[in-house]
């Protein structure tokens, strides 16, 4: 069945659902709602694929109430439908879902219908032909941004730039090692190499992705599985440690280096991967003393409406390769493969393709 745009002609529409933790994802069918105040209805073009996802699915994030329910926080498409009140999208529009909230209405979740009974959903799901979103948690784009390139938006770049233009702040001139290269860690190189950095050291354990990092930028690459990475970042750095450093392999031993590596005095550590559930790190407070610091990112602490446009600007007069970002492009029914592949640390950013 169809979905017109502006008008909708059938209620149905297909999503990969998370039933069972550590199990695969069931490619079913679903019946849209009725849209609430502030919700939309978009058609999906792509969706980005986050380690948030990996994390949800094979259910290293603890105990999951919401059982069964759709997946994915990342994406770009068309807008079909809107609910009473929405004044920021209309029928037509082409549009960023982000999870990160943004200006308009909060509609923090809906359910689906399907034979196995009720489905969840939060306030933003992209893993489906068709979503019901909310007003915030969109930002409209214009028809010259390919939807492609757009789903980006969503989450790997606009963490990565904003963790080095909002959250750090990054001087130019800084030495900056950036730890594991997927999605968010392209995103940081891309963001870090335009401002001009003294070093950029890419750090990870797949030749392919370090090889991937220096194509866009890095100027360095420490494989961690062949070398002892804090030891190689204090030869280059002539033992004084980098000024920045980004965690981005959502690793405890890569976290605790990250925090190592960068110098006494005024040192920063960014975290931004996430850890399974109820892991710890651990760190020296004297290192606190020293000067050293770390701080956590909530997606870049980027405000949607005011930075997303500003990508698509700066990616429109070809300043932002996001095409570079993409390695890997799979359909619904391949989600599973998307993941599987992610895991095993094959893909910089994977999409999937409606």
């Amino acid at each position: 069945m169809t979905i017109m745009r502006g008008s909708v002609m059938s209620r149905e529409t297909k999503a990969a659902v998370l039933c069972e933790l550590g199990k695969p994802l069931q490619l079913m069918s679903l019946t849209l709602p009725s849209l609430k105040p502030g919700q939309v209805l978009v058609e999906m073009a792509y969706s980005g694929v986050c380690h948030t996802q990996l994390l949800e699915a094979r259910g290293r994030r603890g105990l999951d109430p919401h059982l069964p329910h759709t997946l994915g926080h990342e994406g770009a498409g068309t807008v079909c439908e809107i609910g009473p009140g929405v004044e920021k999208v209309k029928p037509g529009d082409r549009v960023v879902l982000t999870w990160i909230k943004g200006q308009g209405q909060d509609v923090p979740s809906t359910q689906y219908k399907s034979d196995m009974g009720r489905v969840n959903s939060g306030a933003i799901s992209t893993f489906m032909r068709h979503t019901v979103t909310c007003e915030n948690r969109l930002i409209p784009i214009p028809e010259t941004m390919p939807l492609r390139e757009a789903a980006l938006l969503g989450c790997a770049v606009p963490t990565g730039s904003g963790i080095i233009h909002n959250a750090a702040q990054v001087n130019s001139g800084s030495t900056i090692a950036v730890f594991g290269i997927g999605g968010i860690g392209l995103s940081v190189i891309l963001a870090a190499k335009a401002t001009a950095p003294k070093m950029l050291i890419a750090v990870d354990v797949v030749d392919a992705k370090l090889r991937h990092a220096t194509q866009l930028g890095a100027t360095h690459e420490i494989n961690a599985a062949k070398v002892e990475a804090l030891a190689v970042l204090r030869e280059l750095t002539g033992g004084r440690g980098v000024d920045y450093a980004i965690e981005a392999a959502g690793r405890r031993v890569t976290m605790e280096t990250a925090f190592s590596s960068v110098r006494e005095q005024g040192g920063l550590c960014v975290i931004a991967g996430n850890l399974p559930h109820g892991e710890r790190i651990s760190i020296d407070p004297f290192d606190l003393i020293k000067g050293k610091r770390v701080i956590g990112t909530w997606g870049g602490e980027t405000s949607p409406d005011r930075d997303i446009p500003k990508y698509v600007e700066r990616y429109l007069a070809r300043e932002l390769d996001l095409e570079s970002l993409i390695t890997h492009e799979y359909s619904l029914d391949q989600a599973n493969q998307a993941l599987d592949d992610l895991e095993e640390g094959k893909v910089g950013r994977g999409i999937i393709k409606f």
